[in-house]
C-alpha cells in the first residue's frame, strides 16, 4: 500500500467513526488535519483490539502485534495502512515514538487493571491514555511553549475523567470500576453496587466528587492556555474545541443528577458542530 492509499484508509476510518474529536480536525490545514487523522486511526485500530477483539482471539497478542508495528513505522518497514501512515507522519513531526509505547501501555492496562486502589495509580492510566495523545498532538499543532505540555497533560486528564464518568455502566458491564477504591469506600459506596449499577446517595456525593475533580483539571488547562502566546493560543483551537464539547458532557452528567447508567449522555452532532465553529471564530477574533 502506498503513503497515500494508506492515509485514505485513515481518513475513512477517522470519518466513519462520529467521534467527538472529528469536528476538531475540520479548522485545521490539510496536511495537519490528515496527520491528526493518522494519529485517531492508530488509536481507534489498538482500542478496537484490546475493547472489541473478535472471539477466539487473544487481545494480548494483539497488544503485541501493534508493538510491533509501531516499531518497524519507526525503523521504516511498517505493513499494516495505519502504521505506513504513522511513519510518514510521525517522521515529517518528529513525534517521539515513546509517546506511541506509552499510548499502547495504556490501553494494555484495560487488560491487566479493572481497579485502581488511589488515584494517583488512576491519574498513571490518564496520562496514558489520555494526556500522551495531548503531547502527540502539540506536535501537529506547532505549538512553541513548554506551557503547551502542561496543557495538553492537564487536559487529557480531564477528558479521561469525564470519560470515565459517562461510561460507568459501560465498564461495570465489563468488570471494570476505573473510580479509586479508596474513595469508593470513603462515600460508602461498595463495588456490588456500582457492578450492580445501583443509584444511591453515595452514589451522588461520590459522582459530585469526581466532577469536581474533573473540573479542575479543565480549569487548569484553561488558566494554562491563557498564558501562551497568541500563536500558540491559535494553535491549539482544535484543542480547544475538544474542551468545549468534553467539558459540555461532563456539564450534561452534572444535570442529568448522575445518571450515568441509562442512556449514554453524549452532544448531538449538530452541537458539537456550533460550539466547534463558535470556538474557531473566537479564537481569530482573539488573535486579530
Amino acid at each position: 500500500m502506498t503513503p497515500i492509499e494508506a492515509q485514505a484508509y485513515c481518513t475513512a476510518l477517522t470519518k466513519q467513526s462520529g467521534s467527538n474529536f472529528y469536528y476538531s480536525f475540520f479548522f485545521l490545514p490539510r496536511a495537519r488535519r490528515e496527520a491528526m487523522y493518522t494519529v485517531y486511526a492508530f488509536c481507534r485500530e489498538v482500542d478496537n483490539a484490546v475493547d472489541e477483539a473478535p472471539a477466539g482471539t487473544d487481545p494480548q497478542q494483539a497488544i503485541v502485534r501493534w508493538r510491533e508495528e509501531l516499531a518497524a513505522a519507526y525503523r521504516g518497514t511498517p505493513t499494516h495502512p495505519v502504521t505506513i501512515s504513522l511513519a510518514q507522519q510521525a517522521k515529517a513531526l518528529a513525534i517521539p515514538k515513546t509517546y506511541f509505547d506509552e499510548l499502547i501501555a495504556g490501553m494494555e492496562m484495560d487488560l491487566t487493571a479493572l481497579r485502581y486502589k488511589t488515584f494517583d495509580d488512576l491519574s498513571r492510566y490518564c496520562y496514558r491514555a489520555a494526556s500522551v495523545v495531548g503531547l502527540i498532538c502539540l506536535h501537529i499543532f506547532g505549538t512553541r511553549t513548554e506551557l503547551a505540555r502542561d496543557y495538553a497533560i492537564n487536559l487529557g486528564i480531564a477528558f479521561q475523567l469525564t470519560n470515565i464518568l459517562r461510561d460507568l455502566g459501560t465498564d461495570a458491564d465489563l468488570g471494570r470500576i476505573y473510580l479509586p477504591q479508596d474513595e469508593l469506600e470513603q462515600f460508602g459506596y461498595r463495588e456490588e453496587e456500582m457492578l450492580g449499577k445501583k443509584y444511591s446517595p453515595a452514589l451522588r456525593e461520590l459522582m459530585q466528587f469526581q466532577t469536581e475533580r474533573a473540573k479542575s483539571y479543565y480549569d487548569k488547562a484553561r488558566q494554562v492556555i491563557r498564558q501562551m502566546p497568541a500563536a500558540d493560543r491559535r494553535a491549539l483551537t482544535p484543542a480547544e474545541i475538544m474542551r468545549g464539547v468534553y467539558s459540555r458532557i461532563l456539564d450534561r452528567i452534572i444535570a442529568s443528577d448522575y445518571k450515568v447508567f441509562g442512556p449514554r449522555i453524549t452532544i448531538a452532532p449538530a452541537h458539537r458542530l456550533a460550539l466547534a465553529v463558535g470556538i474557531w471564530i473566537r479564537s481569530r477574533l482573539q488573535s486579530a
